[in-house]
């Protein structure tokens, strides 16, 4: 099996930015992505309340440039004011047309 190199954009956020986040994905041309629950502790400690839910992890499998775009916009956009990181990993992936 072929295996086309890409990259795999991870960003944890806040709950509150979900839909902002996967709106931002798709407009730079990511064709899907994968969200999970997860908890944790960064610079900004601990949640105080579940109130809002859990944090998130989106998870998508782009392009190089689909990727770098999605990290400078979060970066842009999100750093100075929610409690987000993103951060990209290259990956080979079976079937990589399904991904560009």
């Amino acid at each position: 099996m072929k295996l086309t190199e890409l990259f795999l954009v991870t960003i944890i956020s806040e709950r509150i930015l979900r839909d902002d986040l996967v709106d931002l994905i798709k407009k730079n041309g990511g064709k899907g992505y994968t969200i999970t629950d997860v908890e944790g502790e960064g610079s900004r400690g601990t949640r105080v309340s579940d109130f809002e839910g859990k944090n998130i992890k989106i998870e998508a499998v782009v392009s190089r440039e689909v990727g770098n775009n999605i990290i400078d916009q979060v970066a842009e956009h999100y750093f100075e004011n929610y409690a987000v990181i993103v951060y990209a990993n290259p990956v080979k992936v079976v079937r990589g047309d399904k991904y560009i």
